[in-house]
């Protein structure tokens, strides 16, 4: 695994962010105070938001803005739908701080809540800085930090797996793919894919070595 993962961080944030460009082409529409559920990178810079709508807005949105097809019922009987647009400032300075975006949704208007995983502290504190040098509020909500638990998985298989666990991998429907997530990290497709395998491996071992023995 590349060395620049050696020491990685989970991020969660709530950002005060009233330039979302995907909220203010909604508000050109007349629809304000509308609620981001989920919030990912998508490819060269582009970020997606599945949005929250009245049913009546969803032919209505869809016909002006475009969406992707995908719809997700909600608890409240509301659909939502997944929008596409390029990174307002907060996402592209989360993006560029060699982190990755998992998820993120709005709290209240003006705020969303954003979680992400950088590969060093050093990359975090940058990130913040460079939020709140733009003029961003920032309010540190949890900073976790990979510590090697187990003694099962070699260190490594098991920063992988944190990783992978941390930022959706195993999620359904998973939040990163396996080539996103290899890209990520620096190390290719079939690398995290035998390191997986390898580590389940020794996890079932341990956990049925009482049958094995």
């Amino acid at each position: 695994m590349a060395d620049a993962w050696s020491k990685p961080y989970q991020v969660v944030v709530e950002v005060e962010n009233k330039e979302c460009k995907l909220l203010k082409n909604f508000a050109t529409l007349g629809l304000l105070n509308l609620k981001v559920v989920d919030l990912r990178s998508s490819s060269k810079g582009s970020v997606k938001h599945l949005v929250e709508l009245d049913l009546d807005q969803v032919k209505h949105v869809s016909s002006k803005l475009g969406g992707p097809g995908k719809k997700k019922q909600t608890a409240r009987g509301r659909q939502a739908m997944w929008f596409k647009s390029e990174g307002c400032e907060v996402c592209n300075t989360i993006l560029t701080n060699d982190a990755f975006l998992v998820t993120g949704k709005s709290v209240e208007q003006g705020r969303i809540l954003y979680s992400f995983m950088v590969p060093t502290f050093e990359a975090y504190t940058s990130t913040i800085r460079t939020l709140e040098d733009a003029g961003h509020k920032v309010n540190v909500l949890k900073l976790g930090e990979f510590k090697p638990k187990t003694g099962v998985l070699t260190e490594n298989q098991e920063r992988v797996f944190w990783l992978a666990f941390k930022g959706g991998y195993f999620d359904f429907p998973r939040k990163i793919g396996a080539r996103e997530l290899s890209n990520k990290l620096g190390i290719k497709p079939s690398t995290l894919s035998e390191t997986l395998r390898r580590g389940t491996r020794r996890m079932l071992e341990n956990y049925f070595k009482e049958e094995i023995q």
